[in-house]
């Protein structure tokens, strides 16, 4: 079956069609991991962008149940140079082809992604078509004439709270997206799991009494996520406070600060980040369009404590008054090193040092 992804621009790629026979539109950005391709698609980050997979062979071992970082991906595209039909894996219990048409996610095949992604670095990421068959560039400009959406929080976060059971402490889990290994990671260490949806409001979360709150990854532009201020700016003096990659950005906001969109993003397994501190270089997995501004921080109580070494753009920050702190990269990995996954216990020991504090 015959695909064609139009650019913004108006550069044009044909491929081959699998997946769901659909068409669609979307950001279209690249991800330059090695593996992990089911923890991509699966990433709530991803929601409405087309995804572009350096990797040449993508689907060589299959699709798994354990490895979703959600139950129904929001992707709106895959977008790969080779897809293999046949994986070779003892876990895989489908094919990429099967998955991607069961969520109704279209894919498209043998284009040359290596020139998509040298021109999207060039030019930026920016929005794409999906068509089968072919149009006319005529045709397809209509279509970019619609205008993007900017409720992707609101689509991939939960829309109740409920709650898993630990014996340790209660952490609230604001939900804008929130990939499971942030979950998996918080259950390992014993601690009971209230998870809020995104426009939770401070009187709902206190309600259940947390020793300390954890705001995810999600999607989209974090202004698009005014709800989620209000909150974080009553919350950060009462109990510590952990935000990753949306949640690291709008605790920027809330301080005062301000984000900007980058050219393309950061989107990976491998981005070297240095911790200012210590002087310690660690290898992470990103998955960010967005960034906190540097000046814009001079007038609030945030200070960086992390830098990404290939750009120096800010990957870390913590309140000079508060227990709060945030990283820009995801320290859950899936898919990616797990370098970065003592993030989660400097939060556990913060959270117990404020509970002997408080005298609970």
């Amino acid at each position: 079956m015959k695909r064609t992804l139009w650019l913004e621009d108006g550069m044009k790629f044909v491929g081959k069609g699998f997946g769901a026979p659909a068409d669609t539109m979307g950001e279209v950005v690249f991800q330059t991991g090695m593996t992990g391709y089911q923890e991509i698609l699966s990433d709530p980050s991803y929601c409405d962008q087309m995804i572009v997979l350096t990797n040449p062979l993508i689907g060589n071992y299959g699709v798994n149940r354990e490895d979703f970082e959600t139950t129904i991906p929001m992707a709106k595209a895959l977008i790969v140079k080779e897809a293999c039909d046949t994986p070779s894996n003892f876990r895989s219990t489908a094919t990429l082809d099967a998955t991607l048409t069961r969520f109704g996610i279209p894919g498209l095949s043998d284009i040359d992604t290596r020139m998509l992604t040298r021109h999207l670095r060039a030019k930026g990421v920016m929005r794409g078509v999906l068509i089968d068959g072919e149009l006319t560039w005529d045709e397809v400009q209509s279509r970019f004439d619609e205008e993007s959406p900017n409720d992707q929080v609101a689509r991939v976060s939960t829309k109740r709270t409920y709650v898993s059971t630990g014996t340790g402490p209660r952490i609230a889990l604001i939900d804008f997206g929130a990939k499971l290994g942030i979950m998996r990671e918080l259950m390992k260490r014993d601690c009971e799991v209230v998870v809020f949806p995104h426009d939770a409001t401070a009187e709902d979360v206190l309600r259940y009494e947390p020793d300390g709150i954890m705001l995810s990854n999600g999607p989209g532009d974090p202004k698009d996520v005014p709800t989620a201020l209000p909150l974080i700016k009553h919350l950060m003096p009462m109990t510590p406070m952990f935000g990753i990659c949306l949640g690291h950005q709008l605790i920027a906001l809330a301080n005062g600060a301000n984000t900007f969109k980058l050219p393309f993003g950061h989107r990976g397994a491998n981005h070297p980040v240095l911790e200012l501190e210590t002087g310690a270089v660690t290898i992470t997995s990103q998955n960010h369009g967005y960034a906190v501004e540097e000046t814009s921080l001079l007038d609030t109580p945030l200070i960086v404590t992390h830098r990404a070494v290939n750009d120096g753009t800010i990957e870390g920050v913590r309140h000079l008054h508060h227990p709060t702190f945030s990283v820009q990269y995801h320290p859950e990995a899936a898919p990616g090193p797990f370098d970065a996954n003592d993030l989660f216990d400097r939060f556990m020991q913060l959270v117990q040092e404020n509970k002997q504090k408080v005298g609970i």
